[in-house]
């Protein structure tokens, strides 16, 4: 897995970070929603998953416990808002046996400090 250099990464308007999975609470689709807002309001927008939040990332996801709604088609509106800087943490993949073959985003993975790094460059950081 190659990993990205920060130096390589032009600062967003907002960084809105997801960390829960993709069922058992509404913060991962909360997170998503202030994405698309922020991008239709012509703010630049990148996005980081870490922890449980890769697990959005992954093919073929159900629908949730009393028919709580995927992510899935929040994710694929991504591109048409103009949502590209997609990031992932590559120790938050490794913990989970995961690569990023097989996501269904394009991300790039970030290693410890480059994560550090991505969240102390950006002017505002949201955390969901």
């Amino acid at each position: 897995m190659t990993s990205v250099h920060v130096s390589d990464i032009e600062p967003q308007d907002v960084l809105i970070v997801l960390r829960h999975p993709p069922h058992g609470s509404h913060w991962l689709r909360e997170g998503i929603d202030v994405a698309l807002v922020a991008a239709a309001f012509g703010q630049r927008v990148g996005l980081l998953f870490q922890g449980d939040g890769v697990y959005a990332l992954l093919e073929g996801q159900q629908s949730g416990a009393l028919g709580q709604k995927g992510t899935h088609p929040q994710l694929a509106m991504l591109e048409m808002y103009d949502i590209d800087s997609l990031w992932v943490s590559a120790a938050a993949l490794s913990e989970r046996g995961l690569s990023v073959d097989e996501l269904m985003l394009p991300v790039k993975p970030l290693g410890a400090e480059a994560v550090a790094e991505l969240m102390q460059v950006q002017p505002h950081t949201l955390i969901f």
